[in-house]
Order: structure tokens, then C-alpha cells, then sequence
């Protein structure tokens, strides 16, 4: 589970640049078959800055924590290491 959390991470951070303020709806990464237990747990770490709306919930990642994030995505997702700044 922690390559399918690092990949989650990757995709925010790489892929839409999610930090902070600039939310994506969760409904976008549904692929990922644990998305509620990431979420919990990313959201238990305080990674995760999570905005619920009457129709859906936006997810972000939360820039207080992004050595670590950076960090925990090399470590997980080798293949990628130098790609997030």
C-alpha cells in the first residue's frame, strides 16, 4: 500500500501541482483500489489538507510537509526521484 500512497502523492505533487490552496476533486483517483484508507492516513499524518463541499471533496497537499512528502515519494517511487522540486 505505501507504493499506491506514494503514487497518489506523486500524482498531486508532479503531475497537477496540488499544494496548498490548488485543490482536485477525489473523485479524479478513483483507480486507486484503498483511496479511503490512503486518504485516512494521509489525512492522520496531516499531508493531506482535505475540503469537503455539499457535492464532492477536494483533496490538496499540505506544503508545511513537503520535505517529508518529497521524501516518502523518492524513497517509495525510485524511478521518479529528482522530478518534484
Amino acid at each position: 500500500m505505501k507504493k499506491e500512497k506514494a503514487q497518489l502523492i506523486f500524482k498531486l505533487a508532479f503531475s497537477k501541482k496540488n499544494w496548498g490552496a490548488k485543490y482536485d476533486r477525489l473523485e479524479h483517483y478513483k483507480r486507486f483500489q484503498n483511496l479511503k484508507k490512503i486518504i485516512k492516513d494521509l489525512v492522520n499524518q496531516k499531508w493531506i489538507l482535505v475540503q469537503h463541499k455539499p457535492n464532492y471533496t477536494n483533496i490538496s497537499l499540505n506544503p508545511r510537509y513537503k520535505k517529508e512528502i518529497v521524501e516518502f515519494i523518492e524513497t517509495n517511487l525510485p524511478e521518479v526521484k529528482g522530478m518534484i522540486k
